[in-house]
């Protein structure tokens, strides 16, 4: 993928690193095939790993002369069966099953098998559905009595050690936040990392913990709520809630499909990522994107059409997760990925959005953004918007609304660039426009001329405000043509 195409690309991509990826030249060239963010995901790899990881980062970008930032995902209380005393075990249609919170009383030659949430027999009823390894295998309860939970395999399977436990509907739930969590999040702290995703938030509330830890480390990392529990998305007030309490959201369809039904999928994706647009959120459709490119060197056609649709849904951003942390072809899949996207985004319904020119606004940098793309959108000849910024807010409010305008966003905070990788149409630049002594509309014109973005004759929108080195003051905008 050329770098013309990666900069006109306006959804981002988000990978994953693993075993398949986490090397200097795999990174390279992940980056030279267009990822905007990279995933660290805590549930797998030591925290040695993601360090040395992290820095291979770093210290590729800067070699490729790129603004990519990284997302540190906490591991969060994933439900699990425990360890199995043999490598597998089979469950067969109508087997009775026995799940026990007592690990001493689980062999390999009974039906009965240790779960780790001690709460469960206090959680679910007979005639719930209880789903194991991500819906693959399906239990019926018949009985609880004590410590036991009585079963029946109601869709047979292979069942490994450590594989996920759900209930359909929801319902199981532990603290968000765990021992292992904070640990990690002093790792993410230390490593200066843009975002840290929080797994299994119920609420608003328990994001508490995560932003407590960020505050007292005077850390600029972003929290990423990871919707996936049943709960949450019950109703819309749920939804608002979460997105509300942190920076941005991931559609985790994972866990997520497993306790609503995939088909429930569909209308939630959807109305989270319209949910986020309208708050000012930045948002990632994630899961199972393209995951037959673990194995082979192209996608199918169901899974093309999966990501434009979050692309055409208005996703900030799409993510590969095993696809390019274990599979066999991390450089192609996002090349593929890439051109997808590109695809949806020539859909006329890409080009321009205009669902805001009616509201009020109280704050005056949402004003000064919707008025830069409603100038974009609406005077001729204009063909680049500019936002000059400390924290990326004003490029986050700018990208909300489509164009098929490219958003500068120029900051002299290194930390704000990689952050803003992440933003829908939003291309970062690091640079400070006060050094030296040109006007800084001028350098700022000159900046992207010199990047080839437009030519003489066309005009750009430049946003900044007065209170240089405050963030969130942007309250001008100013339109200037080259010539």
């Amino acid at each position: 993928m050329t770098k013309e195409q990666i900069r006109n690309r306006r959804t981002k991509i988000v990978a994953t690193l693993g075993p398949a990826s986490s090397n200097h030249q795999v990174i390279g060239d992940l980056i030279s095939s267009g990822v905007n963010v990279f995933r660290l995901n805590f549930s797998h790899g030591s925290q040695d790993q993601h360090r040395e990881t992290a820095n291979i980062v770093r210290e590729t970008a800067s070699e490729h002369k790129r603004h990519v930032g990284i997302l540190g995902d906490l591991q969060g209380p994933k439900i699990r069966i425990g360890e199995l005393q043999t490598s597998e075990k089979i469950l067969e249609q109508d087997q009775p099953i026995i799940l026990t919170t007592d690990a001493d009383s689980s062999d390999s030659e009974s039906d009965r098998i240790h779960v780790s949430y001690s709460p469960l027999p206090n959680s679910v009823f007979s005639g719930d559905t209880l789903l194991l390894d991500d819906g693959l295998i399906r239990l019926k309860v018949s009985s609880v009595n004590g410590n036991d939970v009585h079963c029946t395999v109601t869709q047979p399977g292979i069942l490994k050690s450590r594989k996920g436990l759900n209930r359909l509907g929801g319902g199981l739930s532990a603290d968000a936040i765990t021992e292992k969590d904070l640990s990690d999040l002093k790792v993410i702290i230390d490593l200066d990392l843009e975002y840290v995703a929080v797994s299994f938030p119920a609420c608003g509330s328990d994001l508490d913990p995560v932003k407590c830890a960020l505050t007292a480390a005077n850390s600029d990392a972003k929290i990423i709520a990871k919707i996936e529990r049943a709960e949450v998305v019950a109703n819309e007030d749920n939804i608002k809630e979460l997105i509300d309490a942190a920076d941005g959201v991931m559609v985790a369809r994972g866990d997520l499909g497993v306790e609503i039904g995939d088909s429930e999928l569909i209308s939630i994706q959807k109305r989270i990522i319209r949910l986020c647009r309208q708050a000012n959120k930045p948002v990632i459709t994630a899961t199972q994107m393209m995951e037959s490119m673990i194995h082979n060197p192209v996608p199918t056609r169901a899974e093309v059409f999966d990501v434009a649709n979050a692309v055409l849904d208005g996703t900030d951003a799409v993510m590969l997760s095993a696809e390019t942390a274990t599979g066999k072809f991390p450089s192609k899949v996002v090349k593929a990925m890439a051109e997808t996207a590109l695809g949806a985004e020539k859909h006329p319904m890409m080009r321009q959005s205009s669902y805001r020119v009616e509201r009020m606004f109280s704050e005056i940098d949402e004003s000064i953004a919707m008025s830069a793309m409603y100038a974009a959108n609406h005077v001729t000849g204009v063909a680049a918007i500019i936002c000059l910024t400390e924290s990326g807010i004003t490029p986050l409010l700018t990208s909300r609304l489509s164009s098929t305008l490219p958003i500068f966003g120029v900051s002299p905070l290194l930390s704000t660039c990689r952050r803003m990788s992440l933003y829908r149409g939003v291309i970062p630049i690091h640079y400070d426009v006060m050094k030296g002594k040109d006007d800084l509309f001028e350098k700022a014109l000159s900046l992207i001329v010199e990047r080839g973005a437009i030519t003489k004759g066309q005009r750009v929108a430049i946003t900044s405000g007065d209170l240089y080195g405050k963030g969130g003051s942007t309250n001008t905008l100013k339109i200037l043509e080259y010539v």
